[in-house]
Order: C-alpha cells, then sequence, then structure tokens
C-alpha cells in the first residue's frame, strides 16, 4: 500500500493534541504548555486560551462557548464570551489518570475519556509491553456530562478511552488506546453510554491472545514486544495500530486514526479494513479532516508522546496531507453530514 507523506505547516510546538476543525479553521491543545491555539494558513496560529493543568481535549457549546479539558486538575473549563474561564464540570472522583480527550456533540453533551492511571510514569520505568501482564491496564469510564456541566452517567471501563467521533449514523467511536481497537457505543435517551462493542480491531487475534497469556506464551510475546518497540523498528512495521486520536472521515463512516506507535495516519473502516495510510514525520497523536472541500488531512506529531519530554525539545509539529476523494462518501452522499458533525 503507497503511503502519501505530510508536509510540516506549524513547528516549534510542544505536543500538539486534539486537533479540532471548526468554523474554517484548525483548532489544537499544546498539551506540555497548557495553552489552546487556532491556526489559518492565512492568519498563522495564535493562542487562545491558556488552561490551568495542561489543556487536552476541546469541543463547542450549542452558543459558541469554547470547552476544554484541564488535564491535571481533572475538571472542564469553559471560556466566557469576555474571555474568562469558568468551571464547566469535574471530574475528579472519576479520573484515575490524567483527564484527556472530549468530544462535545451538537447538543452540546460532553464526553470526556481519561488514562485510568499515570501511564507516562509506569512507561518510564518498564515498557509499555509490561501492561499487558495479566490482569492488564487499568480501565476507566467516559464521563458524560449535560450541557449545563452536570454529569449525566458513566460508560462501560474502557482501556484508556482516547479521541472519539460521531458517524453520519450517529454512532459513538472511540479510540480504546491500550485495547488496541476501536470501541462503539450507542448514546442513549438519557445522553449515556451504553452496549459497548468492538467496531475495529487493530492488532490480529494471535498477536493479542499471546499478549495477555498468563503463562510463558504471555512473557516471551511481552518480551519480543518490548523489543521491537524500538523507533527504527517500529517505524517499518505495520501492526499493530495503537489508536490515540481519532477523526471522522469525508465518507461519514470510516475513521481516520493517529497510529501513536509510529509516525502515521490510519484510515479504517467498522471490522477494521485499512483504507489507507498516510506517512508523518514523527509519532501521531491527533488527526482530523479539514478544508473547505474537506480533502486536508492534518495531524499533530511530537518525537514522544511524553510532555516532560516533548516539552524539553520544542519539536511539536502540526503536519497536512491533500487527500483526494472518497469513492465511498461519493457514492453514499455522506460528504455534506459528515462536515457537520465535525464542524
Amino acid at each position: 500500500m503507497t503511503k502519501r507523506t505530510t508536509t510540516p505547516v506549524l513547528t516549534g510546538l510542544g505536543e500538539p493534541e486534539c486537533l479540532r476543525w471548526h468554523q474554517g479553521a484548525l483548532w489544537f491543545s499544546d498539551m506540555a504548555r497548557g495553552t489552546v491555539h487556532r491556526w489559518t494558513l492565512e492568519e498563522g496560529a495564535r493562542v487562545e486560551a491558556e488552561i490551568p493543568g495542561r489543556a487536552a481535549g476541546l469541543g463547542w457549546l450549542p452558543d459558541g462557548r469554547l470547552l476544554a479539558v484541564s488535564m491535571d486538575e481533572h475538571r472542564v473549563y469553559r471560556r466566557e464570551p469576555d474571555g474568562t474561564l469558568a468551571v464547566h464540570a469535574e471530574l475528579g472522583d472519576v479520573a484515575r489518570g490524567p483527564a484527556n480527550d472530549m468530544l462535545v456533540d451538537h447538543l452540546g453533551r460532553a464526553y470526556v475519556g481519561n488514562f485510568g492511571f499515570d501511564y507516562h510514569a509506569f512507561v518510564r520505568e518498564r515498557p509499555s509491553a509490561a501492561l499487558y501482564t495479566p490482569p492488564g491496564p487499568p480501565r476507566t469510564p467516559i464521563v458524560c456530562i449535560a450541557p449545563d456541566g452536570t454529569r449525566l452517567g458513566l460508560s462501560e471501563p474502557l482501556a484508556f478511552p482516547n479521541g472519539c467521533v460521531l458517524t453520519a449514523d450517529g454512532t459513538f467511536v472511540v479510540a480504546e488506546t491500550l485495547g488496541l481497537r476501536l470501541r462503539a457505543l450507542r448514546i442513549d435517551e438519557s445522553g449515556v453510554l451504553v452496549d459497548g462493542r468492538t467496531w475495529a480491531p487493530l492488532v490480529p487475534d494471535g498477536m493479542w491472545a499471546a499478549l495477555n497469556h498468563p503463562g510463558w506464551v504471555g512473557r516471551a510475546a511481552r518480551r519480543v514486544s518490548a523489543l521491537l518497540d524500538r523507533p527504527a523498528i517500529a517505524d517499518r512495521s505495520t501492526s499493530p495500530i495503537a489508536p490515540d486520536g481519532i477523526a471522522l472521515a469525508a465518507d461519514g463512516s470510516s475513521v481516520w486514526v493517529a497510529n501513536a506507535l509510529r509516525g502515521e495516519c490510519v484510515r479504517v473502516g467498522e471490522g477494521g479494513h485499512i483504507f489507507e495510510r498516510v506517512r508523518t514525520s514523527q509519532h501521531t497523536l491527533s488527526c482530523v479532516v479539514g478544508g473547505e472541500k474537506r480533502d486536508l488531512l492534518f495531524a499533530a506529531t511530537a518525537p514522544s508522546d511524553d510532555p516532560q519530554v516533548a516539552g524539553r525539545l520544542h519539536r511539536g509539529r502540526i503536519e497536512m496531507a491533500r487527500i483526494g476523494p472518497d469513492l465511498t462518501a461519493a457514492r453514499a452522499g455522506g460528504t455534506g453530514r459528515a462536515a457537520a458533525l465535525e464542524d
């Protein structure tokens, strides 16, 4: 499969994440600096907000007010029309690790994930493959929040719930980063996420079974995985895919996945079919489809997903690739509907 390649359009960032295309502009958070940015090709980048406790997921209420997740304070902030910040929702009794990505739907309901534990402290001391030693990584729910900031409920526990999208048919799809899969849930009549199922596995069944095996097979698989988790080797591999940020594709049904294991974005269909890959220059943390014709793929990249390392190096980038028309979208007539959901 031939990969297209991105071109950097913005450099010198810390750890850019949580890309959004909103009202004709690219928005993103810098997790290493705690800032929210807006960028256009004509105007360049400007800082829109400084979020206490490091900025993460972004979204907008129906009246246009910005919502932003605070990773370390475990809360969601709301930017008022005069630019001041107000606490919109508290996550502290649920988030057992940094609060993370967020989806805000057209009604203003917010869905916020968290790491579930201190992931970066864990992998600073041991390889990430050690997380799969039974019983496996800690699980944590997505917090479902009403437009007024009150809590609606919690989803099922997930293995590091990360980026999320709503497909054109209303399916809520979330990147389960440490589950190496995309998970689908249904938004019930009260706004809570229910009825979870695997939407797309992103690791071969045999590899997944071996990695999680409680005996010597698992120990060997995790040892090999740790050896292969070196950039020079990982960059030449195509499996598995650890989904970080995700974005709805122009067809309204497939999903672009930022692969945290290597420098690429991958377009995935339900069931796990891979349609195309786009190569980036570094570890890819987030992606979004934008542009007036929804023909641009933006990717947030950094030399490391550890904010301490990325913030010190100042080599975070926003990269861009032009993506061709999606034949699936053309046949389904889904482009306009998908654009409405994304923007």
